[in-house]
């Protein structure tokens, strides 16, 4: 045998056997993969979304409930040109059927979401009210390729009373995209502000699933797994919807906040932003009208001033910035200064409310009074350093811890505070204006709250809306920030507080 003769018979015998061994790949070693591949692809697995949990107020009636209804699909894959025409019969017979949906928007939605990668069908109608559909429901059920489906939709009974506390449930935005928990647990809405967001994972829940085997037209053959769906988590409120109606009644075509809270446990009875806003317009979906009316309302009705109103506080800081005074050693209760309507400070007058003065004022008739020249008088004495600490004591310049999300901080202005802001000192003058809630200082309506609990308790009480999630009970947080000796210390403050609204 030739040299040439054994080079042929190596190189058959090389190829052979690598033939070989692909023939065992294929055959033999890729059989479980190929196996798991196609038990993939025969099967088919449902979500299966809880209803939300509901919203009550402290006697349990409802505030946010779930309406029943259906969601109305069509088959994936009919915008082609080839299908077109069948999509459009589609969508004029739900047209026909349901006058106030409207066709352009229908098939806008449609085409948006097909694709050649979803093989799923498609959904034409969000939602439509269980009166809406029944008259029409065996009709639609005959057509094999119109699915209709059990769904609910997000109602809110009081409409706009508590709006910004109990805030909206709406579809899942692009900017909510980046998180996995609202992607992967929702079934495309989400709590979007108000105790809705600030509760969101607790009401939403956890969905459970069906898995069901397929034959290739993509039709169940059977069911091999499921797992139901967790249990409604309501939420009980602290608000008391009686309450809360009548103070909403007391700010008609008016501004502003309103806080009730009970001192012993920080549970809010009754709070608002004004002017409100039906929230059930949000849930069912916004025209561009609407939303374009709310967003150039001047009385920015989506701004949430309890939690984010920041507002010079004014008059409301002077029995804080009293206790500044007592705690600071250099002036007592029975101090008093003669207010002839101004003083005179750096060659500047510095002006009380009140033109002529009040005349002889100590510290209870300057609260009483509200005498900004009594502070004015005294706060240079003290010192911004000792008024900034007592302030941030009794929670200015912080978050409360209120359960609603987006809460500022407000400004309790210092040395520090103006270095770091503006690069420049801390001047006398600044003391004066800051010692009556003026120049820099900013407070939101419930700091104000929680400020005040302080000064009548001497306890830091967390504001609070929930009372209960499911059967779990949310617990107080109070701790004591003033000791017995303050608190007889700053009983003058109070007697003050307390001729204020009974003198």
């Amino acid at each position: 045998m030739t040299l040439r003769d054994k080079i042929v018979i190596a190189v058959f015998s090389f190829v052979w056997v690598a033939l070989l061994v692909k023939i065992y790949y294929f055959s033999i070693r890729s059989n479980s993969y190929y196996d798991e591949l196609s038990n993939r692809n025969s099967m088919k697995t449902e979500i299966i979304f809880p209803s939300r949990g509901v919203i009550y107020d402290r006697n349990h009636k409802p505030l946010a409930i779930n309406k029943l209804g259906f969601t109305i699909k069509l088959p994936a894959h009919l915008s082609s040109k080839k299908r077109e025409a069948e999509l459009n019969e589609k969508l004029k017979i739900l047209v026909t059927y349901f006058p106030n949906q409207i066709f352009e928007k229908l098939k806008q939605n449609y085409l948006k979401i097909d694709s050649p990668y979803n093989h799923e069908p498609i959904k034409v109608i969000d939602f439509l009210p269980y009166d809406a559909i029944l008259p029409y429901y065996s009709a639609l059920n005959i057509d094999e390729d119109i699915s209709i489906e059990p769904t609910d939709l997000r109602e809110y009974p009081e409409k706009s009373i508590a709006a910004q506390i109990i805030g909206y449930v709406a579809k899942i935005s692009q900017d909510d995209m980046t998180n996995k928990e609202l992607t992967q647990w929702t079934n495309g809405y989400t709590g979007k502000d108000g105790l809705e967001k600030q509760y969101n994972s607790e009401l939403q829940g956890e969905p459970g699933y069906k898995t069901y085997k397929v034959d290739a037209f993509n039709r169940i053959v059977q069911e091999v797994a499921s797992k139901q769906p967790s249990k409604l988590n309501f939420l009980v409120t602290s608000i008391d919807v009686e309450l809360q109606r009548l103070i909403s009644q007391l700010f008609t075509d008016k501004s502003g906040a309103i806080i009730v809270m009970d001192l012993t446990d920080g549970s809010i009875l009754a709070a608002g932003s004004y002017p409100e806003y039906d929230i059930n317009a949000f849930a069912r979906g916004l025209e561009q009208s609407e939303w374009d009316a709310l967003i150039n309302d001047v009385n920015h009705p989506l701004s949430n001033r309890l939690v984010k109103g920041l507002y010079p506080p004014g008059s409301t800081i002077k029995p804080g910035v009293a206790c500044a005074f007592l705690a600071s050693g250099l002036v007592s209760e029975h101090d008093s200064i003669s207010d002839a309507g101004y003083v005179e400070f750096g060659g500047r007058k510095f002006r009380d409310w009140k033109k002529e003065g009040h005349g002889v004022v100590d510290m209870p008739k300057a609260i009483k009074e509200s005498c900004d020249v009594y502070f004015y008088t005294l706060s240079p004495k003290v010192g911004i350093d000792i008024i900034s600490s007592t302030l941030s004591k009794f929670g200015i310049g912080k978050k409360t811890g209120v359960d609603l999300p987006g809460e500022f901080s407000g400004i309790n202005p210092s040395k520090e505070w103006k270095k770091k802001r503006y690069g420049k000192g801390w001047y006398a003058g600044d003391t004066l204006i800051t010692a009556i809630g003026q120049g820099s200082m900013l407070a939101t309506p419930i700091q104000i709250a929680k400020y005040t609990a302080v000064l009548a308790t001497g306890k830091d009480i967390t504001p609070r809306f929930a009372l209960k999630v499911g059967n779990s009970q949310i617990g107080s947080k109070i701790k004591d920030v003033l000791t017995p000796d303050e608190m007889r210390q700053f009983a003058p403050v109070r007697e003050g507080m307390y001729k204020v609204c009974n003198e």
